[in-house]
């Protein structure tokens, strides 16, 4: 009787020892997971962000009623803001696990200026296309309201993006951007 007891006490106790390792383990593991997630995350929204102001400069260069579709503009995470006051396009990445880079120093990929910032909830990572002097952005209703906002969905936006040229006293071509994916 001593031996089974003992071997009953042997298998709890290394049960136990080999649960609290897999505890300790994903402890460590998770936040790097985490992390890694949200990076690539950041860097998919860089790459979205980059197709749309290629096509945005595409339309731009080839004149009066151009006209170009972003098919499949991808949003599972974050908010999209259209800015037709200060001519911007504003990406809003909330609830990172840690900045995507030094809280509060601004850096660029290509167009895209990225600046993070810690918050109470987790870091967030504001990713900015900034058209001044170089475009007009308009929307199908900028009259009616000046900043536009798209929140992540589970299927792809379409965007529609048309030259609509210089209108007088305007230097610079206005582009008129749509969302068409009949939402």
């Amino acid at each position: 009787m001593k031996k089974s007891g003992q071997i009953w006490i042997e298998t709890v106790l290394y049960t136990l020892i080999g649960l609290a390792l897999i505890g300790i383990s994903l402890a460590i593991i998770t936040p790097r997971i985490n992390a890694a997630r949200d990076k690539l995350l950041v860097e998919q929204t860089i790459e979205s962000l980059g197709i749309l102001d290629g096509k945005i400069d595409e339309v731009a260069r080839n004149g009066h009623g151009n006209k170009r579709v972003v098919e499949e503009f991808i949003m599972k995470k974050g908010e999209m803001y259209i800015n037709t006051n200060e001519n911007k396009i504003i990406f809003n990445l909330t609830g990172l696990s840690k900045p995507y880079s030094e809280p509060g120093a601004s850096i660029n990929k290509s167009r895209v200026e990225i600046i993070s910032w810690n918050t109470k909830k987790g870091a967030v990572a504001s990713l900015t296309l900034n058209y001044k002097n170089i475009v007009i952005i308009d929307t199908e209703d900028s009259g009616a309201n000046e900043i536009k906002k798209f929140n992540a969905a589970a299927t792809p936006y379409r965007f529609s993006i048309e030259n609509m040229g210089k209108n007088p006293p305007d230097t610079l071509e206005r582009i008129r951007i749509e969302e068409t994916s009949g939402r």
